[in-house]
């Protein structure tokens, strides 16, 4: 494998269009001509930035652990296989952060502009709050993502930071709707963490990663599963119920389909480590929902 193709395998390509799903979300309840804006454009690149720098911080994190290891199920993982080093690793996540934080600063300056300097304040501490999290899920010694807390951080900044935070870029203001929306998101993301928890249940209870799942059990973090995605579809129909008014709103329900599909799977699967395939079909899916849903708000 070439430098280049062990960089892009690090990068996890498959997990991006999960990240970006908030960013639609919130840019089409923001504002209806999102697409052609640089608002939209530079919040698409400073989130796939961190989605990216994340995965990076993982892959080093888990391979210096010795986490990634010969009972994982998953693909290998860049650091595990000797491909990248880990100070290349290193150099890369440092070099990764610092873009996306430039990223994220040209972001706050083309929605602020010199005006609004508490706002600019604000959504710079929470960039920099946001590559911390990123760098720390499994990185170091207090990494979070070893005391079963990704779901929570997941949630927040894959969801409610996503999706409101996005929104208010556009409109400078919130709304209480605006959060059913951000959470169906921010559940859906801690979905697809919670299948890879599932898949690698055994693997992260011999190297003492205890997430979510370690400290649940299979049984209970299925069930626990199965709550994220109900709650997910119900905060979506809250949404459709106060706001309908056209019958093009309703297009995010065909995404329902392949929850419904997915939730038949989980509840028939005895062995969690078959799951493998699940994940990319509800990321996908998430996807998915982002574009229908944003359809039914723009047309």
């Amino acid at each position: 494998m070439t430098k280049i193709k062990a960089w892009i395998s690090a990068a996890r390509l498959r997990t991006l269009p999960l990240s970006v799903s908030g960013i639609i979300v919130g840019s089409a309840l923001g504002y209806q001509s999102f697409i052609g804006t640089g608002i939209f454009w530079l919040a698409i690149a400073t989130t796939l930035g961190l989605q990216i720098l994340s995965n990076f911080a993982n892959d080093y994190g888990d391979g210096v652990k010795g986490t990634d290891n010969e009972d994982r199920v998953g693909p290998q993982r860049a650091l595990q296989s000797g491909a990248i080093s880990k100070k290349e690793m290193f150099r890369g996540i440092i070099i990764t952060a610092l873009i996306t934080l430039g990223v994220s600063i040209a972001l706050i300056y083309v929605s602020f502009g010199a005006a609004n300097f508490l706002y600019s304040i604000f959504f710079f501490l929470l960039g920099l709050a946001s590559i911390v999290a990123a760098i720390k899920y499994t990185m170091g010694s207090s990494a979070y993502g070893y005391k079963g807390l990704g779901d929570i951080f997941v949630f927040i900044f894959f969801g409610l930071v996503s999706v409101v935070g996005c929104y208010f870029l556009f409109t400078k203001h919130l709304s209480f709707l605006i959060f059913l929306p951000a959470i169906t998101i921010g559940l859906l993301s801690a979905t697809v963490l919670n299948l890879n928890n599932m898949r690698d249940h055994n693997s992260d209870k011999k190297a003492g990663k205890n997430t979510l799942v370690v400290k649940l059990g299979i049984n209970r973090a299925k069930k626990y599963h199965l709550s994220l995605l109900i709650l997910a579809m119900l905060s979506m129909l809250l949404y459709l119920l106060l706001t309908y008014d056209h019958w093009v709103n309703l297009l995010f329900l065909l995404s329902f389909i392949p929850l419904l599909i997915h939730i038949k799977k989980v509840i028939n699967t005895k062995n969690t480590e078959l799951l493998d395939p699940e994940l990319k079909k509800v990321a996908l899916t998430t996807f998915l929902l982002s574009i229908l849903f944003s359809l039914g708000q723009i047309l």
